[in-house]
């Protein structure tokens, strides 16, 4: 969805408030497996995807974890380095075919004590994020690989035909062979 469309599901900008903020984004195609930033970067970049799949990951061991996927209608934000000056320890990176918003955090800022509105919504993203931060951790301590998938093909079934089983089976926290073991049971 559209950045202007997908605030206006929240929150109600006027017609002036809206060209602002979109004016205040850039636009940008991405191609499959482009690198948005390294693990360990001090980006200060707000990203909102308007289309297409990114994921958020890690290097462990010199392994490739995924920590999170983000699909259409979300926002990503470095928040150590925006709001602690530490490096970020998530790399970003594209993993189907994306249509990319950005805009620098600082101007963002400015964009949230000009628009009231604009400024509630940073607020539930921020809210929103820390809940999935949370439930990923939950899921994490507390439930078997196969109720993590269970839960991942309740809540975002698309992932699975979005993104590589490797990928998919970093995020769950098991390996590529349980996670085709899992899948063969169902």
């Amino acid at each position: 969805m559209e950045l202007i469309k997908y605030l206006n599901t929240a929150t109600k900008l006027s017609p002036g408030e809206a060209e602002h903020v979109d004016r205040s984004f850039s636009k940008k195609e991405y191609a499959k497996n482009v690198l948005l930033e390294r693990p360990e970067n001090f980006s200060k970049q707000v990203y909102f995807i308007e289309k297409g799949l990114v994921r958020a990951f890690y290097y462990k061991e010199e392994k490739d974890i995924t920590h999170m996927f983000f699909d259409e209608n979300s926002f990503l934000v470095a928040f150590e380095s925006i709001f602690f000056n530490r490096a970020h320890p998530y790399g970003l990176e594209i993993v189907e075919p994306s249509n990319v918003r950005t805009i620098s955090y600082a101007q963002l800022d400015v964009l949230c004590n000009t628009i009231p509105a604009f400024k509630d919504h940073k607020l539930l993203v921020a809210l929103k994020m820390i809940s999935r931060l949370s439930e990923k951790i939950y899921s994490l301590q507390f439930h078997s690989a196969d109720q993590r998938y269970k839960d991942l093909l309740h809540t975002t079934p698309n992932i699975l035909l979005r993104a590589p089983l490797g990928h998919i089976a970093s995020y769950l926290g098991i390996t590529q062979q349980t996670l085709s073991v899992i899948r063969a049971g169902k």
